[in-house]
Order: structure tokens, then C-alpha cells, then sequence
């Protein structure tokens, strides 16, 4: 098999470029034909030995947004699904992105649907993905779905950049704080402490700088204790990330934080409403909405409130009354929900709620930064200036002593 790159057009008359596997020059313009294009040119292609060097093996939310929306233009002006998927897979900036949506034509010429296919790559398309799609194909508008998975990528590609952003100065400041207390800890404060040796005033410090001193000398001893430490903390906190008890911790500990809390509740209402508006809106039928929605909820508080609220509707009750039991999501919410409900408009209600929870998270984000960062200074600048003044002390009552 050789691959032919081609020029050909569509049935709208339309010129588009692209390869296509053949044995010879006559099997690629029948495989043209047989996708209603008419052949303008077919050249083959020289082999040639390519050292791959992509290391990338990820597909990032930019690359599935660029690739849902090049995918939904393609389908609404007439192109066959496989060729679209050659073209894209061709024509992409991520090389192993590219490679799987070869990987994805070929199952699909197998007899595979698009969903079912994609199905079988989860790391780069979710359950929701794969369920708007499979829900896009049974009723004909895998066009009109597309556009929806692309404003809803992007959308929250746009929450997590606002939230990344947020934690970029504190972190900073704290990595920064961090060198400073090593540097203090390693040689400034034990050039302070020979120096009181010097003088003969080390039996009589003050107890802000004897502390700060035998904490030096702690350090100085058993610095790797500090760093098994860190290390240790590290790993207990991702095996309890891992762990489903500990990430019910720890999700209900952000939950109840009195600054970041509101927050990533806030958030966690975003996520929640527009997936289920989106699943809503494109035909998944509540019960399979609610169970994908669950597992993209990012928070396990969430997901197991929106599970118990599957598990009463499957027994006949609305949706509302048991988000109000879980005791989770805010009243606002839980109304708007009900209303919703009452007039058969839950999908609309939903997007309502995100876009107003989107502008909230802007705000709370903004309020949570410009709080923040005088919260920092003020801690960081308290450790550090004690830390200082402590090993000025015992100067001032030296000066004191000489006069």
C-alpha cells in the first residue's frame, strides 16, 4: 500500500486536499469516487524513512476544540465522515493526535460508528463526548452537537485558565518565600549565632532568638528530616487523591475552606449545570445525563449528590427535591432547577445557571486574588521579618548595655 496525496472536489463543488491509502493510482481514485469527490489531481507519494521525535502523547483542550469545530464545519457542508477524519488526521498540529484520528477513520471504515470508535480512546474523549456523539448520531445532527462539544470545551477550558491563573501568584510568592527561609536557616542565622558567641551573649538570648536558633541548628542537623517530610506529605496527599475515601476528604475539606470554599463550590455548580445543559439539549435521555454528568463533576461530594438524585428519579421523584437533601448545591440553584422541571425547560434552565455561576466564578476568582495576595505578604512577611527582628534582639540589648 503507497498513500496518494489528492485534489479533488465535492459534491458542492468545493476543492479540498488530502492522502488516501491505495495499491496503485487507479484503487485511490475509485476510493475517491466512492466518496462522491471527483479526482482533479492524484500524485503518489516518494517513500521516505521519517524519524518520529514527538514525544508529545497527550491531546490538550485546544487541540479537541480546534478539532471539534474543524470536524462539525466539515460535516454540515456535506463531507463524508471518513474523509473528514483523513483530513484532520492528516492535517494536525499534535502528530499523535493525528495518528488516532487515522486510527479512529480506519475503525470506522471497519464497520465501527464514529462513537463507538472514539469509545475506544478514552484518555483523549470522555464519556461525555462519547455520549453526545452517540446522541448526535441517532438523531441526525452530529453537525449541530459538534458545535455544542466545542462551545463547551471552550467554555471550560476558559474556567480552568481563570482558576490556574489565581493560584499562579500565591504559589510563586510561596516558592519564593520557601528559598528565602532555606538561605536564613542555612547560613544567616548561624552567622548571627557566632557572632553572639563572639560576644559572649549566647548563654542569655532572648527566647524569640534562642527558638529561631535551635530551630536553625534543627535544620542545620536534620535537614533531610525536613525534606522526607515534604515528600512524605506529598505522597500521602496524592494516595489520598487516589484513594475514594480520601478524595471524599478532601473534597469536602474544599468544600467548607472559608475562602477557597465558596469558590470551588461556585465552580463545581458551573461544571455541573453545563454539562447536564449540554447533554440535555442535544437528546441524551436524564438518567444517562445525570450518570455522566456525576463522573465529569470533578469532585466526589458532587458526584455522590447527583447519584443519589439519579437514584430517586429512577424511582419516580423530580429531580430537585433530593439536590435540596444532599444538601450541596445552593437554594438559587435547587429553585432554578425546579422551575425548570415545571415547565419542561430543564436543558434552557441549566445554561442559565452556568452562564450566571461563570460570571460569579469571575468575580469570586478576582475577590479571591486581590485577597490573597496581601494575605500572603502579610503571613510570608510575618515568618520572615520574625525571623529577622529575632536575631536583632539581642544586638538592641547589646547597644542598650554600652551606653
Amino acid at each position: 500500500m503507497s498513500k496518494f496525496k489528492y485534489e479533488a472536489q465535492n459534491n458542492a463543488g468545493k476543492t479540498i486536499t488530502g492522502s488516501v491509502d491505495a495499491a496503485d493510482r487507479n484503487e485511490a481514485e475509485s476510493k475517491l469516487r466512492s466518496q462522491g469527490l471527483s479526482s482533479i489531481s492524484v500524485k503518489s507519494r516518494a517513500a521516505s524513512i521519517e524519524i518520529n521525535l514527538n514525544f508529545n502523547r497527550s491531546v490538550t483542550a485546544k487541540d479537541l476544540k480546534t478539532f471539534t469545530q474543524q470536524f462539525s464545519t466539515m460535516i454540515d457542508a456535506g463531507l463524508p465522515l471518513v474523509q473528514c477524519l483523513d483530513i484532520l488526521g492528516n492535517q494536525s498540529e499534535n502528530k499523535w493526535f493525528g495518528e488516532k484520528l487515522v486510527e479512529i477513520k480506519a475503525l470506522v471504515e471497519g464497520g465501527l460508528t464514529f462513537s463507538e470508535a472514539i469509545g475506544k480512546y478514552p484518555k483523549i474523549f470522555d464519556e461525555l463526548f462519547v455520549n453526545l456523539v452517540a446522541a448526535g448520531e441517532l438523531g441526525g445532527i452530529l453537525d449541530t452537537i459538534m458545535k455544542r462539544l466545542a462551545e463547551y470545551i471552550e467554555k471550560k477550558e476558559r474556567l480552568q485558565r481563570k482558576v490556574k491563573g489565581a493560584m499562579v501568584y500565591p504559589v510563586g510568592i510561596l516558592v519564593v518565600a520557601m528559598v528565602i527561609i532555606f538561605v536564613l536557616m542555612k547560613w544567616v542565622i548561624p552567622t548571627f549565632e557566632k557572632m553572639f558567641e563572639d560576644f559572649g551573649a549566647s548563654d542569655a538570648l532572648p527566647a524569640p532568638t534562642a527558638f529561631v536558633i535551635g530551630l536553625s541548628r534543627s535544620f542545620q542537623s536534620s535537614w533531610y528530616l525536613f525534606i522526607i517530610g515534604i515528600v512524605g506529605f506529598v505522597f500521602f496527599f496524592n494516595a489520598a487523591k487516589r484513594n475514594r475515601v480520601g478524595k471524599q476528604i478532601l473534597h469536602r475539606f474544599y468544600l467548607q475552606m472559608p475562602i477557597i470554599g465558596p469558590v470551588v463550590r461556585k465552580i463545581a455548580v458551573a461544571r455541573f449545570t453545563r454539562t447536564l445543559g449540554t447533554l440535555l439539549s442535544s437528546g441524551v435521555p436524564i438518567l444517562d445525563a445525570l450518570q455522566t454528568v456525576a463522573k465529569a463533576a470533578g469532585n466526589v461530594v458532587i458526584e455522590n449528590a447527583v447519584m443519589f438524585a439519579r437514584d430517586r428519579i429512577s424511582e419516580g421523584r423530580n429531580m430537585s427535591e433530593p439536590l435540596q437533601e444532599a444538601n450541596v448545591f445552593p437554594g438559587m440553584v435547587v429553585q432554578m432547577i425546579a422551575v425548570g422541571e415545571q415547565t419542561g425547560a430543564l436543558d434552557v434552565m441549566c445554561n442559565k445557571i452556568a452562564d450566571f455561576y461563570d460570571e460569579e466564578v469571575d468575580v469570586a476568582v478576582a475577590a479571591l486574588t486581590s485577597l490573597l495576595e496581601p494575605l500572603m505578604m502579610v503571613i510570608i512577611g510575618g515568618v520572615v521579618g520574625g525571623m529577622v527582628i529575632s536575631m536583632y534582639l539581642p544586638i538592641f540589648e547589646l547597644a542598650g548595655t554600652i551606653e
